[in-house]
């Protein structure tokens, strides 16, 4: 079997294709359209095709695997060879994946993608993140420009906002400077809640997602946001390599008698772990009761409450997946434990 390495770029690509042998057969560079990849590689032998993780590879390697081939997504902060290569350009960049995956595909520590409609539901929750702070943005600009000039209104909410202007007590000259941005705030607040009721629909979609809600901390938001992030449970071995996933894991460096752990990694999806540290602090603010709450309360007495609400987080992150595979309910107190309460 053939090995191909791809350096994929916005407009053209580099194709390194090598044999087994370890001779290069083909240098090519290809524009970065779904066409070019059909008319290229369609039609060829089942090769074994390398391309780094990136905001291209999930429909370039959809496109391959339709093709026949064998796609090797690598892990770009695993390939430490071209990244801090002295001799680095975009030829050499697609031999050196082609080398790579040629000698052990393990090596590149490789990713799989979610499917294309897990991709657009998590779109979706993208984009109504991504209105919802503008929104915001809108409302605490506008507030913090009357206060500036001693007027103090409600800025939660767009309308609440939108009628204080209304009411004679802040002069037109400032109503005229901040109207467009209270405009903006209630646009934007009419397409969040048309996003939200999309949101409802999905989530019925999923019952994994009311199991979720079990949990102290955990909203239908971040439950859905976890079930699209995961896709497929059974893809790890254990519980806790979801930790690992969503780089709540930390740190580790072991030499000999030796052990250092440090910070957690960061590695994986940012926002599934920011959902999840907001989830935290709701447990530890939530009045029920549980052994969750507890434990991460005495971890806070130790080492502070900002590293036991990551470290609470963690514990969350591999609950659900506990939760998901088992399809078990969630208990806030052992038996024995609540009889004792």
């Amino acid at each position: 079997m053939e090995n191909c390495g791809i350096d994929l770029h916005l407009k053209s690509s580099e194709v390194c294709v090598v044999e087994e042998s370890g001779e290069t057969s083909e240098l090519a560079k290809i524009p970065t359209t779904e066409r070019s990849f059909v008319r290229w590689f369609g039609g060829r032998a089942p090769m074994r095709i390398c391309i780094e993780a990136s905001g291209l590879s999930p429909w370039v390697g959809r496109i391959l695997a339709g093709l026949g081939h064998e796609v090797i997504v690598a892990n770009a902060q695993r390939v430490r060879l071209i990244a801090e290569s002295t001799l680095k350009n975009d030829r050499v960049d697609a031999e050196a994946l082609a080398r790579l995956v040629r000698m052990d595909p393990a090596l590149l520590c490789p990713i799989r993608h979610r499917r294309e409609e897990t991709q657009r539901l998590r779109g979706m929750l993208r984009v109504r993140r991504t209105l919802v702070n503008s929104r915001t943005a809108c409302l605490n600009t506008s507030s913090g420009l009357l206060r500036s000039f001693g007027y103090r209104v409600p800025g939660r909410r767009p309308e609440r906002l939108a009628r204080a202007l209304t009411t004679g007590k802040v002069p037109e000259e400032l109503c005229a400077l901040v109207a467009p941005l209270v405009a903006t705030a209630l646009e934007l607040d009419e397409k969040v809640r048309a996003l939200d009721g999309e949101v409802a629909e999905v989530e019925r979609s999923f019952p994994e997602v009311a199991r979720f809600q079990q949990v102290p901390g955990i909203g239908p938001l971040v439950a859905l946001s976890y079930v699209l992030c995961i896709e497929d449970p059974s893809r790890f071995r254990t519980s806790r390599d979801v930790a690992s996933f969503l780089g709540l894991r930390p740190r580790m460096r072991e030499s000999a008698e030796r052990s250092h752990f440090g910070s957690i990694t960061r590695h994986g999806d940012g926002e599934m772990r920011r959902l999840l540290v907001q989830a935290a602090h709701g447990c530890l603010r939530s009045r029920q009761e549980t052994e969750l709450k507890r434990w991460a309360e005495q971890l806070a007495g130790r080492i502070g409450k900002k590293k036991a609400v990551v470290a609470l987080a963690r514990k969350l992150a591999v609950l659900l997946h506990r939760l998901w595979v088992t399809g078990e309910d969630y208990q806030a107190l052992r038996p024995e434990i609540a009889a004792a309460a």
